[in-house]
């Protein structure tokens, strides 16, 4: 059986419900895991990786011909949904706005310095809201960009979008600017879930921002959506993600509400007792799957969903989907630079973080100091582990044998996440054959969890969200 038969059969397989199995899906689901979109998880990264390692390997960059992409994080948003999980701060002003971008300016800067001027092939602003910026900021920190790195032809350019502050100016900015992909925080069309979680955008709305976009040439939609939301039943998720679709965006992403206020004090605002169990978290995430699969979606991982002729699907299809902070991707650049303040970048040596706190980042900006806080610098078995990790996260299924060979290692190094499993592979969840893990339905649901079990760092006191 080829590589493709074989993802596209556990891809199927992982849509079959659940058999009645003693062990239910929702006992499972109700479990707490890393999102995974890094390996190891950003709690392990440590201050021993400061901005003289980050410089150090930066400089091993320079005259690379290894394609890069780059990440900047705008930390600012006119105001804090309380549902939100991101790092960002309000402001009415544009004050700090133009702070900010002069800072991030310098700190780009700063890295091409000493990385080199590297040919960039995707380029993603994330946030916050990144279109609170206004326009000639956006054009500068771009320009700045084009001036110390090399786009490629052809470079993914996307931006992270609240439909409630995208004017006619900005649409003609991101235009102007190149951009090929906008990304829409959608989150829910119910105007009770609206209400209950501070963000007020009525379809209209989305639907005359897509309208906007696709006029001015901007074709590569995604939205974003969130199950697990106060208030949401199943059949107001399915109207969501029925109204998405009718607006027929290249992907949409479906996640699930994460619930940290230990992280993110705000999100206290939202009344609990309005928050579906676990077991109803289920339902909300397959009745909005297979809401978006009768759409003619193809299901990629975990919680994204793409038109059948998007590169993600064809990514999927070729054994080529990879996943990185910003989830599934087609992006196998080799270093991702990441800028602004809690911006995450990866190199060929490791992670590094940058400062989280604005004042803090800006500082270190200003004093010319690369404005990293901590990273983590990859060991063989880390990188053994991460493509076991994201092959799960994937398609549902790994090759233990074939990794731990491509990695120099036995494969027995496995034996007690399999130990670890073997209550899943009894009651039906997994199969293990030929040295080949499968997760053989409700892969979406499923995966974190058997994911964390080849996690030599997770501990039973870390505190993470729910894995459905």
């Amino acid at each position: 059986m080829d590589a493709l038969t074989r993802i596209k059969d556990a891809a199927a397989a992982a849509r079959q419900p659940a058999a009645m199995l003693p062990l239910r899906l929702s006992d499972i689901a109700a479990r707490a895991a890393p999102r995974y979109t890094s390996y190891p998880t950003a709690p392990q990264f440590e201050e021993s990786v400061d901005a003289q390692a980050y410089g150090r390997w930066l400089e091993t960059l320079s005259g690379s011909d290894a394609p890069a992409s780059l990440y900047l994080h705008v930390p600012y948003c006119r105001s804090i949904c309380s549902y939100c999980g991101c790092a960002a701060k309000a402001t009415l002003r544009d004050e700090p706005l133009v702070a900010f971008a002069a800072r991030l300016r310098r700190e780009i800067a700063l890295v091409a310095e000493r990385a080199g001027p590297l040919t960039v092939t995707h380029l993603h602003w994330g946030g916050g809201t990144p279109n609170v910026l206004p326009a000639d900021l956006f054009r500068r920190v771009l320009d700045d960009i084009r001036a110390r790195f090399a786009l490629a032809p052809g470079a993914e350019h996307a931006v992270e979008i609240d439909p409630r502050h995208l004017t006619p100016e900005t649409i003609a900015t991101l235009a102007a600017g190149g951009v090929t992909r906008v990304s829409l925080g959608v989150q829910d069309f119910d105007p009770a879930v609206q209400q209950a979680i501070g963000r007020v955008q009525p379809f209209e709305m989305v639907r005359a921002a897509v309208e906007g976009l696709r006029e001015a040439g901007l074709a590569g939609l995604n939205m974003d959506l969130i199950y697990g939301l106060p208030l949401q039943t199943l059949g107001s998720i399915r109207d969501t993600a029925a109204r998405a679709a009718a607006l027929r965006p290249d992907r949409i992403a479906l996640f699930g509400y994460a619930h940290v206020p230990w992280m993110r004090p705000h999100q206290r605002l939202l009344d609990e007792a309005a928050l579906p169990d676990p077991a109803l978290r289920v339902e909300l995430a397959e009745t909005a799957r297979e809401t978006l699969l009768d759409a003619g979606y193809v299901a990629i991982g975990i919680d994204h969903f793409a038109r059948p002729d998007d590169g993600l699907a064809t990514a999927l299809a070729d054994g080529a989907l990879r996943r990185n902070f910003q989830g599934y991707t087609t992006d196998d650049a080799p270093v991702l630079l990441g800028f602004g303040p809690t911006a995450i970048g990866r190199l060929p040596q490791g992670y590094v973080q940058n400062v989280a706190d604005i004042a803090g980042w800006g500082r270190a900006v200003d004093e010319r100091r690369l404005p990293v806080a901590r990273g983590r610098a990859l060991t063989p078995d880390d990188r053994l582990r991460g493509a076991v990790i994201e092959s799960l996260l994937c398609v549902f299924e790994v090759d233990l044998d074939g990794i731990a060979r491509r990695h120099g290692a036995s494969p027995d190094v496995f034996a007690p996440a399999l130990a670890e499993l073997e209550t899943l592979r009894r009651q039906g969840f997994v199969a293990l054959a030929g040295g080949r893990l499968t997760i053989l339905h409700d892969g979406p649901a499923l995966a974190r969890i058997v994911a964390s079990a080849f996690d030599a760092y997770l501990t039973t006191s870390a505190r993470h969200s729910l894995a459905v």
